[in-house]
């Protein structure tokens, strides 16, 4: 059931209104007159005052999300001087306010039984326990969800700049933290519970009957070209349970529909509950993106391209190998050294610096960046490099040109170049598409034009020839942006088995 913001926020008032309706009849019952529990600050203030606590919380009730925290604490503190102790009781008081709070003050048996006797009652150990528990679970759900959340890197995507085993805090502030699109979940999960746990393991953690429009709360700033960003895979709306890091749409490209259907579970997921991914933002709403030859180009001039960004390199020498743990420990690699043929030829992921280390080594002959022509072949996948259609000829080194999608933007829509714009209409600006005896029709009009809805961002990864980015599954939502990474707060080589001191609490620039 998707509430739209207008609903939401008339059904905000009216749980607010009946909240503080109940509030009034405590007042009163406080010996205060109970309209001043309803005028702002002095009302906040008056509560605070009337549970003998800081004036601190007064403050602290203003700060957004911090807030509901203390306001939790005034309605539990308030209940104990009318003699509700049960933890059920505050439960009640605290999730179902605007029903609760109305229903108990309004009884006659409902009456404040004085400090003294309130302060008789003491918490067992086991009430102290689940209030400390509900209580962090909470903090920590509003934190994690509107603050700073804690990633790690599963994959070699971001190499060397962000490394397999760090652990990094990502700011969600800095570009507004979005209101869940679904609400109702399993704390500290993101999509499913662990594998490890008994009889749910691996089962969905949230619910959908209560969905959320893209709403998203005041910005710290806009995101900014090279920013490294965390977002919600946009592929990821549909998965295979059984292959979740592989692209849907790619599946079904290469053993189609019907076989997927039938040999795997799959499964359509909301915006929020998406894989969380992290890129680097090469390219703008509104802004010229073409690759050549492997260099980036953003509106016709040489992108940033972070010193340690990596390809990779076919690697001929004289017959003699690598020591592949040598090579790690130098810092010249971080992945795998592949071995092409048994002639000394090998590829390497490398950045600038580190192929002028490896053509120092004196059995090394030559060292070639790999570059993907326009129409290059791919041998096992079909069509993979966006748009993912034939009419299109572009690799992961030669793409484009085409300009980003921008909010308000227009364009003329044509067979040719739907590919490209399909994705945004139907799966993320939600319109019907279809297209009949050659003409393009959305929500059932004929169209020879769009204008976007939203903007639209293009991320890839430092590791340039090992990610999996807009390269492969295209535009990014404003609406899947998730945060801005801030810092490594702990990073841990598994392949070395120690922890990279030299790494931890450092910043991602």
């Amino acid at each position: 059931m998707e509430i739209s913001i207008p609903v939401f926020i008339v059904l905000a008032i009216v749980y607010f209104v009946a909240a503080h309706i109940g509030l009034y009849k405590m007042f009163q019952k406080l010996g205060y007159k109970g309209y001043e529990i309803l005028i702002p600050f002095y009302g906040t203030h008056l509560a605070v005052k009337t549970i003998k606590k800081s004036f601190w919380w007064t403050i602290i009730y203003y700060v957004p999300f911090l807030g509901f925290v203390v306001w939790m604490g005034i309605i539990v503190e308030l209940m104990k001087l009318f003699g509700k102790v049960k933890f059920t009781e505050h439960f009640l008081g605290v999730v179902f306010t605007g029903i609760y709070l109305p229903y108990i003050a309004f009884q006659d048996d409902f009456k404040f039984i004085g400090y003294e006797e309130a302060a008789k009652y003491k918490k067992s150990k086991r009430r102290e326990w689940t209030d400390a528990i509900v209580f962090a679970v909470i903090a920590a759900t509003l934190i994690r969800g509107l603050y700073m959340e804690a990633f790690t890197i599963p994959t070699s995507s971001m190499e060397q700049k962000l490394l397999v085993g760090d652990f990094l805090f990502v700011n969600k502030m800095a570009y507004g933290a979005r209101v869940p699109n679904t609400p109702v979940s399993f704390p500290f999960t993101h999509h499913s519970f662990p594998e490890w746990v008994p009889i749910v393991g691996g089962s969905q953690s949230y619910t959908e009957i209560i969905k959320f429009p893209y709403t998203k709360l005041p910005a710290m700033g806009e995101v900014e070209r090279n920013d490294c960003v965390v977002f919600n895979f946009p592929a990821g709306d549909t998965v295979a349970l059984e292959h979740q890091n592989q692209v849907y749409d790619q599946l079904v490209r290469d053993y189609g529909r019907d076989f997927v259907w039938k040999n795997f579970t799959i499964k359509g997921r909301p915006a929020d509950k998406q894989e969380n991914y992290i890129k680097r933002c090469v390219g703008l709403p509104g802004d010229k993106l073409q690759i050549v030859d492997t260099k980036l180009m953003i509106n016709d001039a040489a992108a940033y391209f972070d010193e340690n960004a990596q390809f990779t390199y076919k690697v001929v020498t004289d017959g003699t190998g690598f020591n592949e743990k040598m090579l790690q420990k130098k810092g010249i690699t971080t992945e795998p050294v592949q071995k092409i043929s048994d002639y000394g030829e090998y590829e390497l992921t490398l950045t600038d610096e580190a192929v002028e280390k490896v053509k120092q080594f004196s059995y090394v002959k030559s060292v070639e960046r790999n570059v993907e022509p326009l129409g290059y072949v791919y041998k096992f996948q079909n069509q993979p490099v966006f748009p993912n259609d034939t009419a299109y000829n572009w690799t992961r080194d030669n793409f484009g040109p085409m300009v980003i999608p921008e909010k308000g933007m227009t364009v003329d829509l044509s067979l040719n170049n739907l590919p490209l714009y399909k994705r945004i209409i139907h799966n993320y600006e939600k319109h019907e598409l279809k297209v009949t005896d050659g003409k393009i029709y959305i929500d059932g009009v004929e169209a020879t034009s769009y204008t976007f809805a939203m903007d639209y961002y293009w991320m890839m990864g430092d590791n340039r020839h090992n990610s999996l980015d807009s390269r492969y599954w295209g535009f990014v939502p404003e609406d899947h942006i998730v945060g801005k990474a801030v810092f490594v707060w702990m990073s841990y080589d598994a392949q070395l088995g120690r922890i990279r001191w030299e790494r931890l609490f450092s910043l991602v620039h």
